[in-house]
Formats: C-alpha cells, structure tokens, sequence
C-alpha cells in the first residue's frame, strides 16, 4: 500500500524526536550528525521532500519509502535528476561498526590491558578479565573489567581503549564504582578490595580525573591510568593536581538589553505564539521555548552583499529548521498549534509531546526551584550555564544560589539515568572551581547578590520511579565534603511538580 508524502514526513519526524542525536548514513559514510545538522521536511502532494545541512554540506531527498529496523529508520530516497531510488538510515546510534569489529576491538583491548597490568603492577597476579556485557548491574560491552590481587589484598580493574568514543571514557567512573562495589560483595570471604585502578586513554582523561578526585578518599583508593595502546604503557595521573584547570565560563548576556534589541522579534513570534517561552542564549540569540521545547530562534546575521546585521527568525523543532517569512508564515502557525496541541493538552502519542523531556522539567523546576530545597532563590535562577575544560563543554542544568547567597549546582534527569550522581558531581567541581575564584560576578553571574562563601550544594532530581537503582551506591562514595540532596519527584511533575521523598549527604 503507497504511504503518503504526510504520513513518510510524520515518521521521520517522529523517529528524530526520539533521538535528536541520530547520525546520516548514505553510501556508507556518515554524512551527518544531528547534535549539529539541521533538517527540513516538505510535503507537497505526493512528494516528501527531506533537505539536511550542515556547515559541511547540504542535500536534498525526495523520499517515497520508510522502514524501521533494527533500532534504524531506513529512508528510500531519489537524488534528483536520478531516476533509481538510494537507500539513506537515520542511526539512533554514531556508533555505525558492526558487532563482530567492535568485538574484535575489544578482544585486542583486553589483551593489551592485560599485558599493561603486569607491567604497571609487578608482585600482583592478574586475574581473568572480562568485556562481557552485564546489564543486571550496568556494566556495558565496552569496558574490560578484572581484579588485581596479592595475598589477600585486591584492586578492582576497569579500562576502555582508544576505539570508544567520549562520552564513554568519560562514563567509566560510575561504571568503576559500581564494579568496586560488585568486587567488595564477591571477593569478601577471601580478602580486601582496597581499592579501583582505572585505565583511560591518553590525553581523554580530563572528566575522569575530575570526578575521581571527588570521591570519598577513605571509601578507597582510587588509582588513575592513561594508557598508549600502542606502545603498551600506562602513567598515572595525581588526581589532586587539579590546581589549574583549563576551563572556563561564557560571560552571561544582559537579558534587559537583549530583549531589547530583540524587541522586533519578540513581538512578531509572541503575536503568532502567546505562550511561547523568550530565552535568552547570548547577547546574539534568543530562543523561544513552549515547555521547554525550542521552536523558534532569534538571531543576527550578515545581509548578502553587505556588512550591515539584520535579525533572522528560524523555526522548527530542532533539529528541524526553517526560515520565518511572509510564505512561511502559515506553516509556522500550523506548527505552533500542534505544538501546542501537543504539549498544552498531552497528546502523548505526538512526538512533539515527547521531545526533550529535561528541558520540559527545567522549564517547570526553574519557575520555583524552593520546591526542591527551600533554601533556594527562585528569583535568581541561570538555566544551561556553559563551562569549558579544554575539549570539553558541560552544560550545568540550572545554577541557583540559596537566599544566604550559598550556590546551588541543580542536575535534572526525565528518565532513568544511572550516570546522574557522577554528572551532578562533575558541575558541582566545575562550579566550586570558578566560584572560588570570584569568576560568577566576574562575568555577569548574581549581579548585586553577595556570594557565601561556602561550597556550593548539589541538588540531584528526578521521577521517583526513574531514579536508578544504583543512584544510593554511587551517591556513598561522593566525597564528604559534598552537601549533597537528592529529590524524587511525583511522576506527574508535568501536572504539577511534587516531592516524593528527599534524601541528603550526612554533612
């Protein structure tokens, strides 16, 4: 049966709303990366017309067949001026190489890792490593696990090679805790686990060593690594040398001023979207937001042929993107009413409605962060504040401050997220460096407001029901000097944002 230009645009909308990160794959090669990309989708009688660009490049698809499999949206597209049909997937997934590769990959990991500890632990009897997946206790594919052991002393043994990505070498210190923990219970009839050794790549070390010098130093000892495959070393890195990192803030914009200059654009998106949300992301771009959901984005950009500015208004639900002008100025109305269908009357099976989860409960938590902690101020509250660390952007959820001017480093999670307290430590590190040194006000933070000069506090939240089951075994070994809260939400929270129970650090 012939699926309709609406119905193919639908399903690619909707597959994009679940993973707003999915990856292009055409001819096999990954053409494009939607943390980055942007996307069109225009439906016109009998043709679904899908255009993607990015700063690299730009394509155009007419699509006339779509196929979910294997967790991939594969799209049957004809390049024009072509009559045979393509095969383009949308990849939930960057991580395009096949199982039998990444297998082989980690095989040859484990074998050098092996050779690295006796190496690197002589005296110390390596046992059998292991990069079996363990989903019971969340241990994934990537990470090669072991123990050390000499007499009846152990060392629990974590590595990930140089062939992962990122965000798993960065993800290996809640795995290493978890797994020490797991060493503890199995091996305590036959001895002492003192400790975890933890092997990075080298020059990927950077959230690894800042999360690990954040942890309880009497809990255990923590021993980092970064390895050089190639040449089967490992060097350990001082995890108290963190006197001087490399990171850095963005000063925050004028909101007065920035409206300001945007007032043009304000009017027009407001008169067209009254509910919308104006957020300001720079003294050069305002985003407009409906529960948290970016619909619409303000800017300035060069007129062609000229150096004068002018504003530019895009709309769509990233990573979709449009420009707003006279001709599509009914497809941006027909948009908002379904945002608004979506999102104001919970059509739960919309894909609008279930974009960006996070952002919706930040919306709703930054109104009133008292509901969390009632220390809090909700009159002084900065959502999505950008910090830097060589390669690294972290993005802090919200960052408040107590009436008595104490910080508040606030992570959020909508969903099951076993990584939360490592994350939530991460900012609060990256926080407590720039406050110490006066940088908040130094950029543009708290205007007027005297800053305690205590530590700041971290604050976790999530659904009650979606709060890991590992969350209470990581939150153990923070270090004690973290004044930490954890805070179950209703799971209704988009109704109406209430605390289930509240746990706190023994401080």
């Amino acid at each position: 049966m012939a699926v309709s230009a609406e119905q193919l645009a639908r399903e690619i909308e909707s597959y994009l709303a679940d993973h707003p990160n999915a990856i292009v794959v055409e001819g096999g090669e990954t053409i494009f990366d939607f943390s980055s990309a942007r996307y069109s989708l225009t439906p016109e009688r009998e043709k679904c017309v899908l255009q993607i660009w990015s700063e690299e490049r730009n394509v155009v698809r007419r699509v006339i067949g779509a196929e979910l499999k294997n967790g991939s949206l594969r799209l049957s597209v004809v390049r024009f001026g072509q009559a045979q049909p393509a095969r383009m997937e949308l990849c939930a997934e960057a991580e395009r190489r096949a199982p039998s590769t990444l297998r082989v990959m980690r095989a040859n990991y484990q074998r050098t890792l092996h050779r690295i500890l006796e190496r690197t632990f002589p005296g110390w009897t390596v046992g059998k490593l292991s990069t079996s997946a363990d989903l019971e206790h969340s241990f994934g594919a990537a990470y090669t696990r072991g123990v050390l052991h000499r007499g009846r002393s152990y060392l629990a043994v974590i590595g990930v090679g140089a062939g992962e990505a990122q965000p798993t070498v960065d993800a290996i210190v809640s795995i290493a805790v978890l797994w020490l923990e797991q060493c503890r219970e199995r091996l305590s009839d036959r001895g002492h686990v003192e400790g975890a050794a933890v092997f990075v790549p080298a020059g990927r070390s950077f959230v690894p060593q800042l999360r690990l010098a954040h942890l309880h130093p009497d809990a255990a000892q923590w021993h980092l690594f970064a390895t050089d495959d190639a040449s089967e070393t490992a060097t350990r890195l001082a995890l108290a040398d963190l006197a001087n990192l490399e990171t850095r803030l963005v000063q925050c914009p004028s909101r007065e001023k920035t409206l300001g200059r945007f007032s043009s654009s304000i009017e027009r998106i407001v008169a067209l979207a009254p509910l919308a949300e104006v957020v300001v992301v720079s003294a050069s771009e305002l985003s407009f937001r409906l529960h948290g959901l970016e619909f619409a984005r303000a800017d300035v950009t060069p007129e062609p042929g000229s150096f004068r500015l002018s504003e530019r208004i895009t709309f769509g639900a990233a990573p979709a993107e449009f420009t707003l002008s006279d001709s599509t100025e009914s497809f941006f109305k027909e948009l908002v009413a379904r945002l608004v269908q979506a999102r104001e009357h919970r059509d739960r099976l919309d894909p609008l409605y279930r974009m960006h989860g996070e952002r919706w409960l930040e919306s709703i938590v930054k109104r009133d962060v008292s509901v969390l902690d009632d220390r809090l101020d909700s009159t002084c509250v900065y959502a999505q504040v950008p910090a830097f660390a060589a390669r690294d952007r972290a993005m802090i959820d919200l960052l408040g401050v107590t009436r008595e001017g104490r910080l508040a480093v606030i992570e959020l999670k909508a969903d099951e997220d076993v990584h939360l307290p490592m994350q939530g430590l991460d900012y609060w590190a990256r926080v407590r460096w720039h406050h110490r040194r006066g940088e908040f006000q130094k950029h543009g933070y708290f205007p007027g407001r005297e800053l305690s000069p205590l530590d700041p506090l971290l604050i976790m939240a999530a659904p009650a029901l979606h709060v890991h089951p590992t969350t209470d075994a990581l939150l153990r070994y923070l270090s004690p000097e973290i004044e930490w809260k954890l805070v179950g939400l209703d799971e209704r929270w988009r109704d109406q944002l209430r605390v289930v129970f509240r746990k706190k650090s023994r401080k």
